[in-house]
Protein backbone atom coordinates (compact mmCIF):
# COMPACT_ATOMS: atom_id res chain seq x y z
CA UNK A 1 0.00 0.00 0.00
CA UNK A 2 1.32 3.41 -1.02
CA UNK A 3 0.87 6.15 1.59
CA UNK A 4 -0.89 9.50 0.61
CA UNK A 5 1.89 11.64 -0.60
CA UNK A 6 2.85 15.28 0.85
CA UNK A 7 3.83 17.82 -1.93
CA UNK A 8 6.17 20.28 -0.54
CA UNK A 9 6.34 23.11 -3.18
CA UNK A 10 9.84 24.32 -4.46
CA UNK A 11 11.32 22.18 -1.37
CA UNK A 12 10.70 18.99 -1.50
CA UNK A 13 9.74 16.98 2.00
CA UNK A 14 12.89 15.33 2.49
CA UNK A 15 14.69 19.01 2.60
CA UNK A 16 12.48 20.09 4.66
CA UNK A 17 13.24 16.77 6.89
CA UNK A 18 17.20 18.11 6.74
CA UNK A 19 16.16 21.80 7.52
CA UNK A 20 14.75 20.86 10.53
CA UNK A 21 16.83 17.79 11.10
CA UNK A 22 19.92 20.20 11.26
CA UNK A 23 18.71 22.76 13.52
CA UNK A 24 17.71 20.23 15.89
CA UNK A 25 21.06 18.30 15.65
CA UNK A 26 22.99 21.69 15.94
CA UNK A 27 20.77 21.53 19.47
CA UNK A 28 21.36 18.10 20.11
CA UNK A 29 25.02 17.80 20.53
CA UNK A 30 25.26 21.07 22.30
CA UNK A 31 22.97 19.03 24.81
CA UNK A 32 25.32 15.86 24.67
CA UNK A 33 28.97 17.95 24.73
CA UNK A 34 27.42 20.88 26.48
CA UNK A 35 26.63 18.20 29.11
CA UNK A 36 29.98 16.52 29.72
CA UNK A 37 31.80 19.87 29.94
CA UNK A 38 29.87 21.25 32.75
CA UNK A 39 29.72 17.48 34.82
CA UNK A 40 33.42 17.85 34.27
CA UNK A 41 33.73 21.75 34.37
CA UNK A 42 31.57 21.99 37.44
CA UNK A 43 33.54 19.42 39.69
CA UNK A 44 36.76 20.91 38.84
CA UNK A 45 35.21 24.42 39.95
CA UNK A 46 33.75 22.54 43.21
CA UNK A 47 37.15 20.36 43.79
CA UNK A 48 39.18 24.08 43.61
CA UNK A 49 36.69 25.95 45.47
CA UNK A 50 36.62 28.56 42.56
CA UNK A 51 33.82 30.85 43.23
CA UNK A 52 33.30 33.01 40.27
CA UNK A 53 34.26 29.58 37.62
CA UNK A 54 31.12 28.47 39.38
CA UNK A 55 29.01 31.35 39.11
CA UNK A 56 29.70 31.40 35.41
CA UNK A 57 28.89 27.75 34.80
CA UNK A 58 25.70 28.24 36.71
CA UNK A 59 25.11 31.22 33.77
CA UNK A 60 26.14 29.34 30.65
CA UNK A 61 23.64 25.92 32.51
CA UNK A 62 20.24 28.32 32.05
CA UNK A 63 21.53 28.98 28.61
CA UNK A 64 22.17 25.29 28.41
CA UNK A 65 18.44 24.43 29.55
CA UNK A 66 16.97 26.74 27.81
CA UNK A 67 18.27 25.78 24.49
CA UNK A 68 18.76 22.17 24.76
CA UNK A 69 15.93 20.98 26.84
CA UNK A 70 13.04 23.49 25.33
CA UNK A 71 14.17 24.23 21.97
CA UNK A 72 15.36 21.25 21.53
CA UNK A 73 12.36 19.24 22.70
CA UNK A 74 10.38 21.33 20.17
CA UNK A 75 12.77 20.95 17.11
CA UNK A 76 12.73 16.93 18.30
CA UNK A 77 8.98 17.25 17.57
CA UNK A 78 9.47 18.87 14.11
CA UNK A 79 11.52 15.70 13.02
CA UNK A 80 8.67 13.17 14.43
CA UNK A 81 6.70 15.27 12.80
CA UNK A 82 8.33 15.77 9.43
CA UNK A 83 9.50 12.23 8.89
CA UNK A 84 5.98 11.02 9.49
CA UNK A 85 4.15 12.83 7.06
CA UNK A 86 7.08 13.06 4.17
CA UNK A 87 8.26 9.56 5.00
CA UNK A 88 5.99 7.67 6.96
CA UNK A 89 6.63 4.18 5.35
CA UNK A 90 10.35 4.39 6.10
CA UNK A 91 9.04 5.69 9.49
CA UNK A 92 7.09 2.89 10.28
CA UNK A 93 10.06 0.34 9.19
CA UNK A 94 12.69 1.98 11.67
CA UNK A 95 10.04 1.88 14.98
CA UNK A 96 9.07 -1.65 13.94
CA UNK A 97 12.95 -2.81 13.68
CA UNK A 98 14.25 -0.29 16.39
CA UNK A 99 11.40 -0.58 18.94
CA UNK A 100 13.07 -1.74 21.91
CA UNK A 101 16.28 1.09 21.27
CA UNK A 102 13.49 3.69 21.14
CA UNK A 103 12.28 2.51 24.52
CA UNK A 104 15.70 2.90 25.83
CA UNK A 105 15.51 6.06 24.69
CA UNK A 106 12.94 7.45 25.71
CA UNK A 107 13.87 5.98 29.19
CA UNK A 108 17.03 7.59 28.87
CA UNK A 109 15.86 11.02 27.90
CA UNK A 110 13.43 11.32 30.75
CA UNK A 111 16.32 10.58 32.80
CA UNK A 112 18.10 13.64 31.47
CA UNK A 113 15.00 15.89 31.93
CA UNK A 114 15.18 15.05 35.56
CA UNK A 115 19.14 15.35 36.25
CA UNK A 116 19.59 18.96 34.11
CA UNK A 117 16.58 19.73 36.17
CA UNK A 118 18.15 18.90 39.55
CA UNK A 119 21.67 20.11 38.65
CA UNK A 120 20.71 23.51 37.62
CA UNK A 121 17.93 24.61 40.13
CA UNK A 122 19.20 22.81 42.90
CA UNK A 123 22.40 24.28 42.22
CA UNK A 124 23.26 26.05 45.75
CA UNK A 125 21.31 23.66 47.77
CA UNK A 126 22.82 20.43 47.16
CA UNK A 127 26.20 19.30 48.27
CA UNK A 128 29.16 19.37 46.07
CA UNK A 129 29.64 15.92 45.44
CA UNK A 130 25.58 15.36 45.07
CA UNK A 131 25.55 18.44 42.67
CA UNK A 132 28.38 17.36 40.72
CA UNK A 133 26.84 13.35 40.98
CA UNK A 134 23.84 14.84 38.92
CA UNK A 135 25.78 16.50 36.56
CA UNK A 136 27.43 13.24 35.50
CA UNK A 137 24.30 11.89 35.43
CA UNK A 138 22.93 14.06 32.88
CA UNK A 139 26.07 13.63 30.44
CA UNK A 140 25.97 9.90 30.67
CA UNK A 141 22.15 9.81 29.89
CA UNK A 142 22.70 12.37 26.86
CA UNK A 143 25.82 10.55 25.54
CA UNK A 144 23.70 6.98 25.77
CA UNK A 145 20.50 8.43 24.12
CA UNK A 146 23.03 10.14 21.33
CA UNK A 147 24.63 6.10 20.95
CA UNK A 148 21.24 5.04 20.16
CA UNK A 149 20.14 7.77 17.72
CA UNK A 150 23.33 7.46 16.14
CA UNK A 151 22.50 3.20 15.85
CA UNK A 152 19.69 3.95 14.19
CA UNK A 153 20.76 7.00 11.69
CA UNK A 154 23.66 4.57 11.20
CA UNK A 155 21.34 1.52 10.21
CA UNK A 156 19.81 3.61 7.70
CA UNK A 157 23.34 3.74 5.33
CA UNK A 158 24.61 0.62 5.68
CA UNK A 159 22.29 -2.04 7.69
CA UNK A 160 24.94 -5.11 7.50
CA UNK A 161 23.65 -8.43 8.08
CA UNK A 162 20.35 -7.07 8.81
CA UNK A 163 18.64 -8.06 5.76
CA UNK A 164 19.87 -11.48 6.02
CA UNK A 165 19.66 -11.82 9.62
CA UNK A 166 17.15 -9.64 11.00
CA UNK A 167 17.51 -8.90 15.04
CA UNK A 168 17.87 -5.96 16.59
CA UNK A 169 21.10 -6.55 17.58
CA UNK A 170 22.63 -6.98 14.55
CA UNK A 171 20.53 -4.05 13.88
CA UNK A 172 22.10 -2.04 16.46
CA UNK A 173 25.62 -2.83 16.11
CA UNK A 174 26.04 -1.98 12.12
CA UNK A 175 28.80 -1.64 10.31
CA UNK A 176 28.49 2.36 10.56
CA UNK A 177 27.37 2.20 14.23
CA UNK A 178 31.13 2.74 15.78
CA UNK A 179 32.33 5.07 12.78
CA UNK A 180 29.33 7.95 13.33
CA UNK A 181 28.94 7.45 17.26
CA UNK A 182 32.90 8.47 17.33
CA UNK A 183 32.13 11.22 14.56
CA UNK A 184 28.98 12.18 16.51
CA UNK A 185 30.44 12.33 19.89
CA UNK A 186 33.52 14.18 18.39
CA UNK A 187 30.96 16.55 16.99
CA UNK A 188 29.16 16.86 20.26
CA UNK A 189 32.56 17.97 22.21
CA UNK A 190 33.55 20.34 19.46
CA UNK A 191 30.23 22.52 19.65
CA UNK A 192 30.02 22.36 23.38
CA UNK A 193 33.66 24.54 22.73
CA UNK A 194 32.06 26.34 20.60
CA UNK A 195 28.45 27.50 22.33
CA UNK A 196 31.02 27.85 25.64
CA UNK A 197 32.81 29.96 24.00
CA UNK A 198 30.57 32.13 21.87
CA UNK A 199 28.41 32.75 25.29
CA UNK A 200 31.73 33.38 27.21
CA UNK A 201 32.60 35.96 24.58
CA UNK A 202 28.77 37.52 24.91
CA UNK A 203 27.85 37.33 28.31
CA UNK A 204 31.04 37.37 30.30
CA UNK A 205 32.56 40.49 32.42
CA UNK A 206 35.60 41.76 31.68
CA UNK A 207 37.59 39.57 34.43
CA UNK A 208 40.97 38.52 32.92
CA UNK A 209 41.60 35.76 34.89
CA UNK A 210 37.94 34.43 34.40
CA UNK A 211 38.20 34.69 31.40
CA UNK A 212 40.73 32.99 30.46
CA UNK A 213 40.33 30.16 32.54
CA UNK A 214 36.98 29.66 30.67
CA UNK A 215 39.34 29.96 27.05
CA UNK A 216 41.54 27.48 28.33
CA UNK A 217 38.97 24.93 29.56
CA UNK A 218 36.43 25.09 26.98
CA UNK A 219 39.11 24.75 24.44
CA UNK A 220 40.31 21.20 24.91
CA UNK A 221 36.88 19.70 24.31
CA UNK A 222 36.99 20.87 21.24
CA UNK A 223 40.43 20.15 20.29
CA UNK A 224 39.49 16.68 20.80
CA UNK A 225 35.76 16.76 19.16
CA UNK A 226 37.64 17.68 16.24
CA UNK A 227 40.36 15.03 15.90
CA UNK A 228 37.32 12.50 17.24
CA UNK A 229 35.48 13.88 13.78
CA UNK A 230 38.14 13.14 11.68
CA UNK A 231 38.71 10.01 12.83
CA UNK A 232 35.17 8.99 12.62
CA UNK A 233 34.66 10.49 9.54
CA UNK A 234 37.34 8.32 7.23
CA UNK A 235 36.12 5.34 8.96
CA UNK A 236 32.57 6.43 8.19
CA UNK A 237 33.78 6.70 4.30
CA UNK A 238 35.61 2.96 4.88
CA UNK A 239 32.95 1.36 6.04
CA UNK A 240 30.05 2.98 3.30
CA UNK A 241 28.55 0.35 1.05
CA UNK A 242 29.61 0.48 -2.64
CA UNK A 243 26.67 2.40 -3.78
CA UNK A 244 26.29 5.28 -1.84
CA UNK A 245 30.62 5.54 -2.86
CA UNK A 246 29.75 5.16 -6.49
CA UNK A 247 27.38 7.98 -5.33
CA UNK A 248 30.15 10.37 -4.10
CA UNK A 249 32.12 9.82 -6.84
CA UNK A 250 29.72 10.32 -9.24
CA UNK A 251 28.34 13.63 -7.35
CA UNK A 252 31.24 15.98 -7.69
CA UNK A 253 29.39 18.25 -5.40
CA UNK A 254 29.38 15.71 -2.32
CA UNK A 255 33.24 15.52 -2.99
CA UNK A 256 33.61 19.09 -2.69
CA UNK A 257 31.35 18.54 0.27
CA UNK A 258 33.18 16.09 1.75
CA UNK A 259 36.68 17.85 1.25
CA UNK A 260 34.96 20.86 2.99
CA UNK A 261 33.74 19.16 6.00
CA UNK A 262 37.52 18.39 6.45
CA UNK A 263 38.94 21.42 5.39
CA UNK A 264 36.39 23.49 7.95
CA UNK A 265 37.07 20.76 10.66
CA UNK A 266 41.09 21.56 10.27
CA UNK A 267 40.28 25.46 10.03
CA UNK A 268 38.24 25.20 13.80
CA UNK A 269 41.14 23.22 15.12
CA UNK A 270 43.84 25.90 14.04
CA UNK A 271 41.51 28.62 15.04
CA UNK A 272 40.74 27.22 18.93
CA UNK A 273 44.46 26.30 19.44
CA UNK A 274 45.78 29.38 18.03
CA UNK A 275 42.82 31.34 19.42
CA UNK A 276 41.45 30.73 22.82
CA UNK A 277 43.53 27.61 23.89
CA UNK A 278 46.62 29.99 22.98
CA UNK A 279 45.72 33.42 23.08
CA UNK A 280 42.46 33.59 25.54
CA UNK A 281 42.32 37.28 25.01
CA UNK A 282 40.95 36.38 21.66
CA UNK A 283 37.40 35.70 23.47
CA UNK A 284 35.62 38.76 21.41
CA UNK A 285 32.23 38.33 20.09
CA UNK A 286 33.28 38.81 16.27
CA UNK A 287 35.97 35.84 16.45
CA UNK A 288 33.70 33.81 18.25
CA UNK A 289 30.72 34.52 16.45
CA UNK A 290 33.24 33.49 13.39
CA UNK A 291 34.35 30.04 15.10
CA UNK A 292 30.70 29.17 15.78
CA UNK A 293 30.00 29.38 12.35
CA UNK A 294 32.55 26.98 11.02
CA UNK A 295 31.55 24.52 13.41
CA UNK A 296 28.07 24.50 12.10
CA UNK A 297 29.25 24.63 8.93
CA UNK A 298 31.18 21.67 9.45
CA UNK A 299 28.62 19.31 11.29
CA UNK A 300 25.75 20.43 9.26
CA UNK A 301 28.09 19.79 5.78
CA UNK A 302 28.38 16.21 7.29
CA UNK A 303 24.68 15.59 8.51
CA UNK A 304 23.99 16.65 4.34
CA UNK A 305 26.78 14.72 3.51
CA UNK A 306 25.21 11.36 5.28
CA UNK A 307 21.88 12.22 4.05
CA UNK A 308 23.04 12.31 0.73
CA UNK A 309 24.60 9.24 -0.05
CA UNK A 310 21.87 6.83 0.92
CA UNK A 311 20.36 7.31 -2.78
CA UNK A 312 18.11 5.08 -4.06
CA UNK A 313 17.29 3.71 -0.75
CA UNK A 314 15.85 5.97 2.49
CA UNK A 315 16.99 2.80 4.57
CA UNK A 316 19.87 1.33 2.77
CA UNK A 317 18.45 -2.11 1.33
CA UNK A 318 14.69 -1.96 3.30
CA UNK A 319 13.37 1.23 2.07
CA UNK A 320 13.44 3.08 -1.59
CA UNK A 321 13.71 6.77 -1.63
CA UNK A 322 9.93 6.58 -3.32
CA UNK A 323 8.49 4.60 -0.21
CA UNK A 324 8.67 1.28 -1.33
CA UNK A 325 9.94 -1.96 -0.47
CA UNK A 326 12.54 -3.71 -2.81
CA UNK A 327 10.75 -6.57 -2.85
CA UNK A 328 7.28 -4.96 -4.03
CA UNK A 329 8.61 -3.60 -7.48
CA UNK A 330 8.29 -6.98 -9.58
CA UNK A 331 4.71 -7.20 -8.27
CA UNK A 332 3.45 -3.72 -8.96
CA UNK A 333 5.40 -4.21 -12.36
CA UNK A 334 2.88 -6.46 -12.93
CA UNK A 335 -0.44 -5.72 -11.53
CA UNK A 336 0.18 -2.67 -12.00
CA UNK A 337 1.51 0.60 -9.45
CA UNK A 338 -2.24 2.42 -9.35
CA UNK A 339 -3.90 -0.91 -8.54
CA UNK A 340 -0.94 -1.57 -5.72
CA UNK A 341 -2.39 1.69 -3.29
CA UNK A 342 -5.19 1.95 -1.44
CA UNK A 343 -5.61 5.58 -2.53
CA UNK A 344 -4.16 5.30 -5.48
CA UNK A 345 -7.35 3.08 -6.07
CA UNK A 346 -9.95 5.47 -4.71
CA UNK A 347 -8.75 8.37 -6.61
CA UNK A 348 -9.00 6.35 -9.81
CA UNK A 349 -12.44 5.19 -8.79
CA UNK A 350 -14.00 8.03 -8.25
CA UNK A 351 -12.51 10.66 -11.06
CA UNK A 352 -12.16 7.71 -13.82
CA UNK A 353 -15.25 5.17 -13.27
CA UNK A 354 -14.94 4.24 -16.43
CA UNK A 355 -11.20 2.50 -16.66
CA UNK A 356 -12.47 0.22 -13.11
CA UNK A 357 -13.78 -3.10 -14.12
CA UNK A 358 -16.89 -5.14 -12.45
CA UNK A 359 -13.58 -6.63 -10.19
CA UNK A 360 -13.14 -3.00 -8.85
CA UNK A 361 -9.33 -3.31 -10.78
CA UNK A 362 -8.00 -0.35 -12.57
CA UNK A 363 -7.96 -0.95 -16.24
CA UNK A 364 -4.89 0.49 -17.22
CA UNK A 365 -5.52 -0.04 -20.92
CA UNK A 366 -8.92 2.38 -20.47
CA UNK A 367 -6.78 5.31 -18.72
CA UNK A 368 -4.51 5.03 -21.85
CA UNK A 369 -7.98 5.83 -24.22
CA UNK A 370 -8.15 8.71 -21.99
CA UNK A 371 -8.11 12.00 -23.28
CA UNK A 372 -5.15 13.76 -23.28
CA UNK A 373 -5.50 16.29 -20.33
CA UNK A 374 -7.25 13.14 -18.74
CA UNK A 375 -3.93 11.04 -19.14
CA UNK A 376 -1.99 14.23 -17.80
CA UNK A 377 -3.84 14.34 -14.67
CA UNK A 378 -3.31 10.09 -14.41
CA UNK A 379 0.49 11.28 -15.20
CA UNK A 380 0.94 13.25 -12.40
CA UNK A 381 -0.99 11.42 -9.70
CA UNK A 382 2.04 8.83 -10.74
CA UNK A 383 4.81 11.59 -10.31
CA UNK A 384 3.21 12.83 -6.57
CA UNK A 385 2.96 9.54 -5.14
CA UNK A 386 6.19 7.63 -7.45
CA UNK A 387 8.53 10.50 -7.46
CA UNK A 388 7.56 13.47 -5.53
CA UNK A 389 9.69 12.28 -2.29
CA UNK A 390 12.65 13.37 -4.17
CA UNK A 391 11.30 15.67 -6.83
CA UNK A 392 9.56 18.81 -7.37
CA UNK A 393 8.09 20.34 -10.48
CA UNK A 394 9.79 23.54 -9.64
CA UNK A 395 12.45 24.58 -7.30
CA UNK A 396 15.15 22.19 -6.00
CA UNK A 397 15.63 18.84 -8.01
CA UNK A 398 12.99 19.97 -10.52
CA UNK A 399 12.27 17.49 -12.80
CA UNK A 400 11.19 20.16 -15.55
CA UNK A 401 14.75 21.56 -15.43
CA UNK A 402 16.62 18.16 -15.77
CA UNK A 403 14.22 17.42 -18.27
CA UNK A 404 15.04 20.69 -19.85
CA UNK A 405 15.11 20.10 -24.22
CA UNK A 406 14.49 15.83 -23.65
CA UNK A 407 12.32 14.36 -26.47
CA UNK A 408 9.29 12.41 -25.33
CA UNK A 409 10.80 9.18 -26.36
CA UNK A 410 14.12 10.21 -24.15
CA UNK A 411 11.71 11.00 -21.52
CA UNK A 412 9.55 7.86 -21.85
CA UNK A 413 13.03 5.41 -21.59
CA UNK A 414 13.94 7.18 -18.64
CA UNK A 415 10.85 6.57 -17.18
CA UNK A 416 10.96 3.42 -17.99
CA UNK A 417 14.38 2.19 -16.25
CA UNK A 418 15.46 5.56 -14.46
CA UNK A 419 17.97 3.22 -11.99
CA UNK A 420 19.82 2.81 -15.13
CA UNK A 421 20.49 6.08 -16.68
CA UNK A 422 20.97 7.33 -12.87
CA UNK A 423 21.84 4.44 -10.54
CA UNK A 424 21.23 6.48 -7.67
CA UNK A 425 17.09 6.67 -8.54
CA UNK A 426 15.08 4.06 -7.82
CA UNK A 427 13.35 1.74 -10.44
CA UNK A 428 10.04 2.02 -11.77
CA UNK A 429 7.34 0.19 -10.29
CA UNK A 430 4.53 0.18 -12.45
CA UNK A 431 3.76 -1.52 -15.49
CA UNK A 432 4.51 -0.15 -19.26
CA UNK A 433 1.10 1.57 -19.54
CA UNK A 434 1.91 3.35 -16.59
CA UNK A 435 5.26 4.29 -17.94
CA UNK A 436 3.60 5.76 -20.73
CA UNK A 437 0.89 7.91 -18.75
CA UNK A 438 4.06 9.68 -16.60
CA UNK A 439 6.05 10.53 -19.51
CA UNK A 440 2.44 12.13 -21.19
CA UNK A 441 2.66 14.47 -17.54
CA UNK A 442 6.57 14.69 -17.83
CA UNK A 443 6.28 16.04 -21.38
CA UNK A 444 4.26 18.48 -20.21
CA UNK A 445 6.34 20.15 -17.88
CA UNK A 446 9.63 19.73 -19.32
CA UNK A 447 11.64 22.94 -19.59
CA UNK A 448 11.86 23.46 -23.81
CA UNK A 449 15.55 23.35 -25.39
CA UNK A 450 17.51 26.22 -24.37
CA UNK A 451 17.30 29.27 -26.90
CA UNK A 452 20.62 30.13 -28.90
CA UNK A 453 22.19 26.77 -28.78
CA UNK A 454 22.32 24.01 -31.34
CA UNK A 455 20.13 20.82 -30.36
CA UNK A 456 20.61 18.88 -33.63
CA UNK A 457 16.83 18.48 -33.79
CA UNK A 458 15.81 18.19 -37.54
CA UNK A 459 11.81 20.19 -36.57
Amino acid sequence: MHYPWWYVPFVTSPMLIAAVATIHIFVAMYAVGGGMFLAVETQFAHRTQNRPYLGYLRDHAWFFILLTVVFGAITGVGIWWTIGLASPLATEALIHIFVFGWAMEYVFFVLEIASAFLFFYFWDRLPAKTHTIFGYIYAVSAWISLVLITSITAFMLNPGGWVEAPSFWVAFFNPEFIPQTIARTGGALLLASLYVYLHAALRQEQDPELRALIAKRSTRPGLLGAFLVTIGGVWWFLALPESARAALAAASALNILMLLIFAVTLVVFGMLYLGPYRNPGWITPGFAILLFTFGLAAIGTGEFLREAVRKPYIIYGVVMSNQIYPDEIPGLRQTGYLEGGTWTRRYIAERFPQAVNAQGEIDEGALLALSPDERTEVGELLFLYHCNDCHSVEGYAAVSESMRGWTPEMILALVKEPHRARFFMPPFAGTADEAQLLADYLVTIARPFPAGLVNGSSN
